[in-house]
């Protein structure tokens, strides 16, 4: 059983930044990504990576602002998340599951068995 933390959250200003972190049971074994739910809509993709860190990929929304990383010694995956804009608040979960190779990477939240509890972030204009 994968127990995920999430920590970081909070309430910034719009341009502010913030870090989410990850804290899977045991980062080099599986894909992880992040998603976001806002009030009133369905949760999104917002980016993943790699087991081995190598490869990501990011929602057009915040490609260019966020970066995913992770730390397989740490066993932390993270969301550095800058230029921050009102319409990033939401909850941001972060999920992992087991992948075969090195280099996959998964998009859709139901390819995701585990997740973590979800943490705020809130951002004003």
């Amino acid at each position: 059983q994968v127990q995920l933390v999430e920590s970081g959250g909070g309430l910034v200003q719009a341009g502010a930044s913030l870090r989410l972190s990850c804290a899977p049971s045991d980062s080099s074994n599986y894909v992880t990504g992040w998603f976001r739910q806002a009030p009133g809509k369905a949760r999104e993709f917002v980016a993943t990576i790699s087991k081995n860190g190598a490869i990501t990929q990011y929602s057009h929304s915040v490609k260019g602002r966020f970066t995913v990383s992770r730390d397989n010694v740490k066993g932390t995956v993270y969301l550095q998340m800058t230029s921050l804009k009102p319409e990033d608040t939401a909850v941001y979960y972060c999920a992992s599951r087991p992948g075969r190779r090195e280099t996959v990477l998964f998009f859709s939240e139901y390819d995701y068995g585990y997740w973590g509890q979800g943490t705020q972030v809130t951002v004003s204009s």
